[in-house]
This record gives C-alpha cells, sequence and structure tokens, in this order.
C-alpha cells in the first residue's frame, strides 16, 4: 500500500488541535500538521487525495453495542417509529402479509406508543394469531410475544421464573400475558431464537452490521453481550475476510446469574480462556459484562426509591452474588463492564468495584459501569475517584422516548437523569456510544442528543434538561478519544497523530462551524480503517435496511 498524503481538509485530532492535511503510511499516520510539512513528510512519489474541503475525524468507536442483535434487528419489522397500538399492529399486518416468514419478528417498540395500555399477547393476537411473532422493547431487556409464541415457548401459566426475571402475568387470572422481562427474555427468548437460525443467517446479519457502521464513520465497536453465537459469528468472519474485518471489534462475556458462586465464577474462567484465545489486533475478548438491574421503562431497574406506582424491584446481581465474580474478573486483569441504569444498581456495582480493589491491589484497571441513567451526587464523585469510566448513551435521552421514563419515575429524580456533564466536573472519564440495537447505531444524530439534548427522533421537542449538554466537540472526543481509552487502545486509536492506526471518517462539512441541526444532514463521505478505504459514498451504495423475508423497507439506514 502506497504512502498516501492527505490534503485539503479540516482534519480535528481529538486533541486540541486542528490540522489540514495528513500522510498514512501502511496501516497508521505517519504525520499529521500544514500541507507544506506533510508533503516533505510525505515524499516523493506518494499518492495524493484531496478531501474537497471535508472533515476528517477519528473514526468513531462505538463503545458500548451489539454488533449480531443490531444486524438482526434491521432486518427485523421495525416499530421504534410506531405512534400508537393501531400503528403497530398495522405494521405487523403488512409484515405478515409480505412474507411468509415463519415467524415475526420486530424490533424497538415503546411503551408510550400503548397510550397506558399494557403490552398483552391479546393486543398482538389481534393483529397476527396463527404465527409466533417475538418483538423486542426499544431497550433489549424485555420480550412481548402472541399466544402462538407463547406456546412455542413452552410457557405456561405454570412456567416458574428464572433468576432475575420475570413472565408477565395478569394480575387477576395469573395466567401468562406476552410479556418476557429480564432474564425470562435472555434465557427462553434469545437461545429459542437463536436455534431457529442458520449459521449463514447469523452470518448476513454480522456482515450488515459492519456495512451499516462503516457507511456512517464507525471504524470499531465494542461488544457488550457475547454469547457462544456471537463468538461462532466472530470466528467465521474472521475467516471470510482473512484474518481480518472490517471494523476493529472488542468483546466482554455476558456473564448470566446462576444459582451458585461456583456456577458464576465458572463463566469468568471462561472469558479468562477466550481472552487468552482471542487476543488480536481485530477481534480480541477483554472483559465481561454483568447486567446488574434492568431498565426504567419496565420498572425492572434496582432503584433506592419505589417507582410512581408504589412497586420496586430487586437488582438481578445483588451484592452478595456479585462481589465474588467481580473480584475473580478483576483478579484475572479481565476488564469489567456493569450494567447499572437504578441508582441503587450503581451503589452495588461501586461497592462490588471497592471490594476488589481493596482484594487485589492498586493497578491501571479501567472497569466501566454502563448507561447510568440515574445515579447520586455521592456516586458521581465516588466513580471519578475510583477511576471507574462512565459509560453513556446520548440517543437514550432523547425527548422523543422520554414520556414513559419520566412517568414512572414521576418525581425529583427526572431532574437529574443522564448527568453527563457532573461526571466529566468529576473528573471521570466518559465515554459515549449507542448501544444499538436499543437506539440507533448512526453516531452524527447520537452527537446531536449529546451537544443539545434535544430529539435526532423529532426535533421539534424542547430539549431534555440542556443544562446536560455537552460542547460539541467534547462530545467527538468522548466518543473517539475517550471510547478508545475506555477499552484500553487509547495509545493507538481514537486520535489523528503520529504512529496511530489509520482509522478516520471524512464527513461532508465541518460541524464545528454549523448549527448543531446540521449534524442530522451531515454524512459520511468516506472511512478508511487501517489505512484502506473501507466505504466511499461515491462508489458505494448506502445500505438498506432489510425486514424479515428480504422486503426493502422505504428508508435508508
Amino acid at each position: 500500500m502506497p504512502r498516501t498524503l492527505y490534503t485539503n481538509a479540516t482534519v480535528f485530532t481529538a486533541d486540541d488541535s486542528l490540522a489540514d492535511a495528513f500522510v498514512v503510511d501502511g496501516s497508521r499516520f505517519i504525520h499529521v500538521g500544514n500541507e507544506a510539512d506533510a508533503r516533505h513528510a510525505a515524499g516523493e512519489g506518494a499518492a495524493e487525495v484531496d478531501l474537497g474541503g471535508g472533515f476528517v475525524l477519528p473514526g468513531f468507536i462505538d463503545a458500548h453495542t451489539h454488533l449480531l442483535m443490531m444486524g438482526q434487528a434491521l432486518q427485523k419489522v421495525p416499530l421504534r417509529e410506531g405512534t400508537d397500538l393501531a400503528d403497530l399492529q398495522r405494521r405487523l399486518r403488512e409484515a405478515a402479509d409480505g412474507t411468509d416468514a415463519r415467524r415475526i419478528l420486530g424490533a424497538g417498540w415503546l411503551y408510550s406508543s400503548l397510550a397506558g395500555k399494557h403490552p398483552t399477547r391479546d393486543l398482538l393476537d389481534e393483529a397476527v394469531p396463527e404465527r409466533p411473532v417475538y418483538l423486542d422493547a426499544n431497550d433489549l431487556h424485555s420480550v412481548w410475544v402472541n399466544s402462538v409464541a407463547l406456546a412455542e415457548l413452552g410457557i405456561d401459566d405454570n412456567t416458574p421464573d428464572p433468576i432475575g426475571g420475570r413472565i408477565g402475568r395478569n394480575p387477576e387470572t395469573g395466567k401468562a400475558d406476552g410479556m418476557l422481562y429480564e432474564t425470562a427474555a435472555q434465557q427462553i427468548v434469545w437461545p429459542a431464537l437463536a436455534a431457529y437460525a442458520t449459521d449463514e443467517d447469523r452470518d448476513a446479519q454480522l456482515e450488515e452490521a459492519f456495512t451499516n457502521y462503516l457507511a456512517v464513520g464507525v471504524t470499531a465497536a465494542v461488544d457488550m453481550a457475547v454469547q457462544d453465537d456471537d463468538l461462532a459469528a466472530f470466528r467465521r468472519a474472521l475467516v471470510r475476510h482473512n484474518n481480518t474485518l472490517p471494523i476493529r471489534v472488542k468483546g466482554h462475556v455476558l456473564v448470566a446469574r446462576r444459582e451458585t458462586e461456583a456456577g458464576n465464577v465458572a463463566q469468568v474462567v471462561k472469558a479468562v480462556r477466550l481472552a487468552a484465545e482471542l487476543n488480536g489486533d481485530w477481534l480480541q475478548i477483554c472483559g465481561i459484562k454483568l447486567v446488574v438491574d434492568g431498565v426504567i421503562d419496565s420498572c425492572t431497574a434496582a432503584m433506592k426509591e419505589p417507582y410512581a406506582d408504589g412497586s420496586s424491584c430487586a437488582p438481578i446481581w445483588d451484592r452478595g452474588s456479585l462481589t465474588p465474580v467481580v473480584t475473580a474478573a478483576d483478579a484475572a486483569g479481565l476488564q469489567i463492564a456493569l450494567h447499572a441504569i437504578g441508582d441503587e444498581a450503581s451503589d452495588i456495582a461501586l461497592d462490588a468495584l471497592e471490594e476488589a480493589y481493596r482484594r487485589n491491589g492498586p493497578r491501571d484497571r479501567r472497569h466501566r459501569i454502563e448507561h447510568l441513567e440515574t445515579v447520586t451526587e455521592d456516586n458521581v464523585r465516588r466513580l471519578a475517584a475510583l477511576g471507574v469510566v462512565a459509560s453513556m448513551q446520548p440517543v437514550h435521552a432523547d425527548p422523543a422516548i422520554q414520556e414513559n421514563w419520566q412517568s414512572v419515575l414521576g418525581d425529583h429524580r427526572t431532574e437529574r437523569a443522564y448527568p453527563w456533564t457532573e461526571f466529566t466536573d468529576a473528573g471521570a472519564t466518559l465515554a459515549l456510544s449507542t448501544d444499538a440495537p436499543t437506539a440507533p447505531h448512526q453516531p452524527l444524530p447520537n452527537m446531536y442528543v449529546a451537544s443539545t439534548r434535544r430529539s435526532a427522533l423529532d426535533p421539534t421537542l424542547e430539549a431534555n434538561l440542556p443544562g446536560y449538554a455537552l460542547d460539541l466537540a467534547d462530545a467527538l472526543r468522548h466518543a473517539t478519544r475517550d471510547a478508545a481509552f475506555s477499552c484500553r487502545t487509547e495509545d493507538r486509536q481514537g486520535r489523528i497523530a503520529a504512529g496511530y492506526l489509520a482509522d478516520f471518517t471524512v464527513l461532508d462539512s465541518n460541524p464545528l462551524a454549523a448549527e448543531p441541526s446540521g449534524l442530522l444532514a451531515n454524512h459520511a463521505r468516506m472511512t478508511v480503517v487501517g489505512g484502506k478505504v473501507a466505504f466511499d459514498a461515491d462508489t458505494t451504495a448506502a445500505p438498506h435496511r432489510t425486514q424479515q423475508g428480504g422486503h426493502p423497507l422505504s428508508q435508508p439506514v
């Protein structure tokens, strides 16, 4: 690969400087600065690319995502934009009429679209009575199914709840109502649907995720729920791509709560083995993921105070079960990612980390807490003091999806929702990501929400607590430089600097010199990974979503 000089651009290095030219040799940057110096560094015979005034920044690193699930969601009936129950039912009927697929799979439905109605199997039976229907909630923490699907899963009115999960039941009759929460979704629905899919299905879904990410400027991703099917798909992808991948992938193995401590710690031992085995430049298993609690929308997040309806929910992992797993993983040198949305869950997560630090001694750990949608001020400071990364998703704060979130809390807790700037003010590292497919995977709308607290889905809505908005340049750093720090690659990714991997994207225009709304119209013109052009808008058609059965949807991704 020849040495290449790139000119005529505004180059956002993710440090405190801008440049207008740079040189790539092989897979790395060798010079970044002004054009005259870059030409000298490139030397005679270098290829030259005029970027036409584009805006260059390090490739986005989606520091919390779910690659295979994202590819699957792109092939499901899209329900996030569903306006009400009738609209959801219409979309399902149309999908059923348009395909002979054995099952109807949907993704992204919001509680707010039901206008206070409880999601039940009867409502889905009205739309599709004869084929199984499986609908992932927007947050991926519950699945709504119809009667045929319940029967297919073998769930009846006497099926016991799994640890950390719940089978929804009619409060008057006790009958299973079609809602499967937390581990009931993860340990019953997910394995069942995985068994119906083929390796060819999963390979196509993973490639769709890669293609969609490259088209929007993402060059690396951290998969936050790696299971056996994901691992097998990653291994096959390495073979297909000659021991590389289209984007760089880090993985955290999902550790599920078991009956015994031995069963929990055994999963850590497996993750240690996988981390030693898969430790390459393109695919690395770096740690574990523990889902300490659920989500606020379905009232399964662990909160210190009851929800507005007086209910409360215990964590999936309590202190007694979590601490031994965290301590074992920390001792083994694994990076630990802890899903904690409720304020009680972050308390539990930090207690477990503190105990692991006490037992295992001081060192650079780089552990992370994911989401942190509600958190006490004391725990913001405690997280920063422990050097824990705050891994957060601006798109989860989009005003268009906040109605139910706010109503189920209904009190002062909504006034400190998603407090990004509290973490940075306390000195913590903030890494921004999308958590796709729980939210759109595109980074520029994510940056719009981050820098305005307004809605990328409906920009006419009022901002959601605008005092927590981030400066746009800082938001870009949190999604590149700090995202690299969050996965221990800050020495080679996340910056445009000599010696760093030449992973970058070129946008149509400079978002720092435009109104924030310009982020919603800006696009990735080119994406380069390891010095090679992986996406070029002039020569590559933008990917389109497909629903099951292969019927294209009208809107591009």
